[in-house]
């Protein structure tokens, strides 16, 4: 009965341990699939923000493009009304000799 009894607890360890290591191996793979989701949604994230940054970054070129194109044509309006401005002025003079 003692060699039974024996058997029985050793029986029942060995079954408790193998539930153990296959309880670890399932949340070892668990771990490892959470792991491979969150680096893939880090790559994700990761392009994401560079995408935008260089969205951005056309943004501004764009319209820093847009202000020298307007300050030139600003410039250029201003030098032609100084130009008519001194054509006036000198077509003045010359009537009043």
């Amino acid at each position: 009965m003692k060699k039974v009894l024996i058997a029985a607890m050793v029986l029942t360890l060995s079954m408790t341990f193998m539930t153990s290591c296959r309880d670890t191996k399932d949340k070892a793979e668990e771990a490892t699939e959470e792991a491979a989701e969150t680096l893939d949604k880090a790559g994700e994230d990761l392009k994401e923000a560079a995408d935008d940054a260089a969205d951005a970054m056309k943004e501004a070129g764009e319209k820093a493009l847009d202000s020298i194109k307007k300050a030139g044509e600003e410039t250029m309006d201003a030098a032609e009304k100084a130009g008519q401005d001194m054509k006036e002025a000198a077509k003045k003079a010359i009537d009043s000799i």
